[in-house]
């Protein structure tokens, strides 16, 4: 097991080491970290750009904190507003609005790349993202983005291991997908949409959880949380404050997921429930 991270280890130093000069889509989470600080190990900071999309889709919080890890590597950070609000076709939420984000957003960070005479566009999609449902990869590869991680075979398991090893202090962040993966497919995505959940999911973290989703379904927000923590979620004063911050956030009736936190649980409706 070991030598064989050591061997995809070598491999992704190996593809980073042939770009040359590169820019990486950066969003602060556990793939596009460990990829940024690979890229800066081999090529140097003159030689690597980090792209920051500032939209509503990403938290606050998760924009400042990829600004700081950047800068902490050395990297000056491009800040680049994707305006995927401004397309109807995002905007209408269908089962591939991903295909529309990333395409918005890789539109931009090749600009950037070619504007600085960058000769790469990368991305941090991992091996185990190719057997997931990930309309926007269809978007990197129309544009011809690279994804070195999944090239070089590494699963999140191993991205994680390799963080730790590096002393990433996101070796152990929980997944953070873009708010707009909130909003059942068909309902619209608006900025004040994105705002609702933004503050609903803070008010459940500022209860302790700190790995959450807060569902949009109209004036219903449903709250998952690991289903090993629903015990403590029910306790009557965590409940009482998780039920008012997110009422507080907007939502008229706060439901609790008795499934559990899972990632993608919206994309269940695109196959008629559980597999």
């Amino acid at each position: 097991m070991i030598d064989e991270l050591k061997d995809k280890e070598a491999r992704l130093r190996g593809l980073l080491r042939g770009y040359g000069r590169v820019a990486v889509g950066f969003s602060g989470g556990v793939d596009s970290t460990l990829l940024l600080r690979m890229a800066v190990d081999e090529l140097g900071t003159a030689n690597v750009l980090a792209v920051i999309a500032d939209t509503p889709s990403l938290p606050r919080g998760e924009y400042a904190q990829a600004l700081s890890l950047a800068q902490g590597m050395g990297v000056t950070p491009q800040v680049v507003d994707p305006d995927e609000l401004g397309d109807p076709a995002y905007v209408a939420n269908p089962a591939d609005r991903c295909y529309y984000c990333k395409r918005h957003l890789f539109r931009h960070v090749a600009a950037a790349a070619a504007a600085g005479g960058y000769g790469a566009v990368l991305d941090g999609n991992n091996a185990d993202d190719a057997g997931d449902y990930r309309p926007g990869r269809r978007a990197a590869q129309e544009l011809g983005v690279r994804s070195p991680l999944l090239e070089a075979g590494l699963t999140k398991a191993e991205v994680r291991a390799l963080s730790a090893r590096l002393g990433l202090p996101t070796a152990d962040k929980p997944a953070m997908a873009c708010l707009a993966s909130r909003v059942p497919y068909g309902t619209p995505v608006t900025a004040e949409v994105l705002g609702q959940v933004e503050r609903a999911e803070g008010a459940v973290r500022a209860a302790g959880f700190v790995q959450c989703r807060v569902r949009h379904h109209g004036e219903v927000g449903r709250v998952e949380v690991p289903a090993a923590e629903l015990g403590r979620l029910l306790d009557a004063r965590v409940r009482g404050e998780v039920v008012a911050g997110v009422r507080a956030a907007g939502y008229r009736y706060v439901a609790l997921d008795l499934e559990g936190y899972r990632t993608g649980s919206l994309n269940e409706a695109l196959r008629g429930g559980r597999e």
